[in-house]
């Protein structure tokens, strides 16, 4: 049978990957495709190597409503990809991990075509679970119209308090690159930091997303926040807590069999290379040691830009988990 445009919309299987000059382009994807790929950008690895491509007008004028989705939004580097293949089941919700059309229309400035990404974005398996969705930082200066758009939505901030933060962000020269990328491709968001130093810059985006996030939490009743530290420390009751709050049936001996595998034990991101959170720890403490002039300086920063004594108290107070 010919495909139509409300199997585009109906189905998993045909995956809306990206945007290219006017067009909306599509990849097969099915549950073990969806599964193996930790991320949905470049990186994607599909159920086959054909794509296809349609004039995104003509998607745009039939888009139903979207189902409802939860979310995962976070400031990097903070246990995102941890958190989200661990509730990663395939008999249960299925998992998108920084979709890059959700990106596109964050990085361009372009909420015209949200309606279309989140009624992609939403497509289930299962009825009676919905789809999980990891963004990723862009995501996050666009979350005042996917507040508008879902109120409802179950969603986590996901965040680590401004040292930590700094110790991940300002570790090596690659985060580094990162930050000094993003932070310009958000330049309409956040305005030209060209002036600003490195660890300026980590805490003057850390300041920026706490802001979004505390946002967030007025526009979206069922948002809640954690602290990724407590992920690290002790994930099962976590896991536990944010799979209910998030919708995912996931019951807690799988959520245990989890913590107990390899994923716990390797770098969530690339699962050869071995890594947890002892290891983190240490990495931490190095860190620290190696550059504690800048993360003063950092703090500094903060203590004086931000509008009120303890930035990340709204945060601390809609906790998923203490």
């Amino acid at each position: 049978m010919p495909l139509t445009l409300d199997d585009l919309f109906a189905s998993p299987g045909h995956y809306l990957h990206s945007f290219e000059d006017g067009q909306a382009v599509f990849v097969p994807m099915d549950r073990a495709a969806y599964h193996r790929s930790i991320f949905l950008d470049r990186r994607i690895l599909p159920a086959s190597d054909q794509s296809m491509a349609l004039p995104l007008a003509s998607l745009a004028a039939r888009v139903p409503a979207a189902q409802p989705t939860s979310w995962i939004f976070h400031m990097a580097h903070c246990g995102s990809t941890l958190l989200a293949r661990a509730l990663d089941d395939p008999g249960a919700s299925l998992v998108l991990r920084e979709p890059l059309a959700l990106r596109q229309t964050a990085i361009q400035g372009d909420p015209a075509r949200l309606p279309l990404v989140l009624a992609m974005l939403g497509k289930r398996y299962r009825a009676d679970a919905p789809t999980l969705v990891k963004a990723n930082v862009p995501v996050n200066f666009l979350l005042p119209q996917i507040a508008a758009a879902a109120p409802d939505a179950r969603a986590i901030l996901l965040y680590l308090p401004l040292r930590a933060y700094l110790q991940a962000i300002l570790r090596d020269d690659n985060h580094r690159n990162w930050l000094r990328t993003v932070t310009t491709q958000l330049a309409r968001y956040l305005g030209d930091w060209s002036a600003l130093n490195d660890a300026e810059r980590a805490a003057a985006l850390w300041l920026a997303q706490v802001d979004a996030f505390t946002a967030t939490l007025a526009a979206m009743p069922h948002a809640r926040t954690l602290d990724a530290e407590f992920l690290f420390n002790d994930p099962v009751p976590v896991l536990t807590a944010a799979a209910a709050h998030l919708g995912v049936p996931l019951e807690a001996k799988a959520l245990e069999a989890v913590v107990a595998g390899p994923l716990f034990s390797t770098y969530s991101k690339n699962p050869n290379v071995a890594f947890d959170n002892a290891a983190r720890l240490a990495r931490a403490a190095e860190v620290a040691a190696a550059i504690a002039p800048e993360l003063d300086a950092a703090e500094a920063w903060v203590a004086r830009n931000a509008g009120r004594a303890v930035a990340e108290s709204a945060l601390i107070d809609a906790a998923l988990s203490r």
